[in-house]
């Protein structure tokens, strides 16, 4: 008795245990024949240990028994078989998953290691895989997250039941086809399970390293903008620029746009300078009105001999001015908001005021009494700024004064801190004549003791050849005085 179960990454053929588990087998029978496990996924893949499906809510906390379409929720569950014992030994033992009260409903699991034994009368196992070991493996081997969920959906797609020894029963509905995917059963959160993750399958090396250096330069596009560097990650640099290097520094502007000039108009044509000693940099950029012009350039000039110097051409890579041209546009847009609008439209045929009637020999008495006030007015200023200017000669005068008087005043401190200094080198010059002084005296003494050691050496040396000649001198007499006597006793 078998059951083939068609996965996202292969199939996989379960043998049942159907005289030792006939109740777990039957469950797992029907539900498969009622595709009740078509699109569940593997939602709990732990490396090494064990791989678990057959909960279509894919959480984990869910499924229903076969029992349950036929007598509705109070045989959501059913017991667990424990007899005869049949333990965990082998990679591929197949196990209904206890819902923690010793009943199982349709979740199982495969386990993927050896003689798993705490898990021996905890779950009941009633199959193991036959074929398509390799398959579970490549489960197995899942990339998955905390909770141990794939990070990429594994699915059953299918299930054919092989040989199936049990009748149906009664009040079993039976599809005619296997039923189509809900939305819900697709829509996971995670990577689909036909989506292909691998960026470089069907592609040539070199596809993959450009593809590589496209990723590397958005990514260092995105940190340039993070730092301010740049405006916006996607910004482009123009490719109507060229950037001129190795020069001369001779060459100024004028006459690289004399050269260039052949191949199109030229908007601006500048060579970069030292801002402070205003010295070429020995670069520049070089703005032309039309892109063709610019390539026509890159291509002809690189290389060229200008001023006794071969220089290089490419295309500018700097964004400077499209940098300053977007935070001026940024910086005018938010003045606007903060101006808020420009221009109000006021409503001219709405009357501003009462319109009284005015006279003719009214006319002269308004302008007079004008007069007088700008007349009045212009003396009052006039007076102020002749008192403002007086108050500010005598200010002037003080600040002077004040002036003067700290001049003088840090002229003496400079004079004393002069003579103090003066009077310090005159104390360390007398100390340092001090110090040569004794050392001299010191040196003189060393070498009246060094001179004395001498002589006295000297001396001894002499008393020793004195020593030793008196000595030779005595054993000699004694010699001649032996010898005579024994002469003396020869003649007697």
């Amino acid at each position: 008795m078998a059951v083939l179960l068609e996965t996202t990454l292969g199939d996989i053929v379960i043998d049942l245990y159907i005289e030792e588990r006939p109740r777990c087998c039957l469950n797992f029978l029907k539900l498969c024949k009622i595709k009740y496990y078509n699109y569940c996924i593997f939602h709990s893949v732990q490396r090494n240990f064990m791989v678990q499906t057959g909960d279509p809510t894919s959480t984990g906390k869910g499924g229903e028994s076969m029992f349950s379409t036929l007598y509705g929720d109070q045989a959501k569950y059913f017991e667990m078989e424990n007899s005869p014992r049949i333990k965990h030994k082998k990679i591929g033992t197949v196990s209904m998953v206890n819902n923690g009260s010793n009943m199982h409903g349709s979740q199982f699991f495969f386990t993927t290691a050896e003689n798993i034994n705490y898990l021996d009368g905890v779950h009941t196992v009633f199959g193991e895989v036959s074929e398509g070991m390799d398959v579970l493996m490549k489960v197995n081997e899942a990339f998955v997250d905390k909770d141990n969920r794939p990070y990429q959906d594994i699915r059953i797609n299918h299930t054919v039941i092989l040989d199936d020894p049990f009748d149906d029963p009664s009040g079993l509905e039976v599809p005619d086809r296997s039923p189509e995917p809900t939305k819900e059963q697709l829509d996971t959160g995670r990577i689909g399970a036909d989506e292909e993750i691998d960026d470089t399958k069907g592609k040539t090396m070199d596809q993959v390293d450009e593809m590589i250096k496209s990723k590397e330069a958005k990514a260092r596009a995105q940190i340039l903008e993070m730092v301010g560097d740049l405006p916006d990650a996607e910004i482009k640099p123009p490719d109507d620029v060229l950037f001129v290097c190795k020069l001369n520094p001779v060459t100024t502007s004028e006459d690289l746009e004399t050269i260039f000039s052949r191949f199109g108009t030229i908007n601006s044509c500048e060579v970069i300078r030292d801002q402070k000693t205003g010295d070429s940099l020995c670069y520049a950029f070089i703005e032309f009105e039309k892109e063709e012009n610019c390539e026509e350039a890159y291509f002809k000039m690189d290389n060229v001999l200008i001023d006794d110097r071969r220089i290089h051409v490419d295309f500018s890579q700097s964004v400077a001015k499209l940098k300053q041209k977007y935070n001026l546009g940024n910086t005018k847009a938010a003045m606007d908001k903060n101006r808020g609008p420009g221009y109000i439209v006021k409503d001219r045929t709405a009357k501003q005021g009462n319109y009284d009637l005015v006279f003719d020999e009214d006319e002269d008495e308004p302008s007079h009494k004008h007069k007088k006030k700008k007349e009045k007015r212009n003396e009052t200023e006039e007076s102020d700024y002749r008192k403002s200017k007086d108050k500010h000669k005598r200010k002037r005068h003080r600040d002077d004064s004040d002036d003067e008087d700290r001049y003088t005043e840090r002229r003496r401190k400079e004079d004393e801190m002069g003579r103090d200094r003066k009077k310090n080198r005159e104390k360390d010059s007398e100390r340092d004549r001090d110090r040569e002084r004794d050392r001299d005296r010191g040196r003189n003494r060393e070498g009246d003791r060094g001179r004395d050691r001498e002589r006295e050496r000297e001396r001894d040396r002499d008393k020793r050849k004195d020593r030793d000649r008196d000595y030779d001198r005595d054993r000699g007499r004694d010699k001649y005085s032996s010898r005579d006597r024994d002469r003396k006793k020869d003649y007697r």
